[in-house]
């Protein structure tokens, strides 16, 4: 496995998984360093930027990987905003258990592991 794609990959576990406590930081706060109109676009992100540059592995789960990841994102901008406008039951319901958000993000984990488990 391409030692590029092993390092991504990775790197894009840990930072999509971080988004829960920046959620809980912002719903706390009622602001956030992040803005929701960068975070909703998929290609902003680190791992965006690579996911649709010419040096992203095309594979079988490539578009799979890159649609789990676009929704992920609109998903993390919903509860973002919902933090800053200070709705603090809404955010806090929209990243709950079963939410959409929730949905999206282990989605989008679990097909990055199945990505990096079968190109390795």
């Amino acid at each position: 496995m391409n030692d590029t794609f092993n390092h991504q990959v990775q790197a894009a576990i840990a930072a999509h998984g971080m988004w829960k406590a920046r959620h809980k930081q912002a719903i706390a706060d009622g602001h956030s360093d992040f803005k929701v109109e960068v975070v909703m676009h998929d290609n902003q992100c680190d791992f965006g930027r690579w996911l649709y540059s010419p040096t992203c592995l095309r594979d079988a789960h490539y578009e799979v990987v890159r649609g789990h990841h676009a929704v992920f994102h609109k998903a993390a901008a919903h509860v973002l905003g919902l933090a800053v406008l200070g709705h603090k039951p809404e955010a806090e319901a929209a990243m709950g258990l079963g939410s959409d958000y929730a949905h999206a993000s282990a989605a989008l984990i679990g097909e990055l592991m199945r990505w990096q488990k079968e190109a390795a």
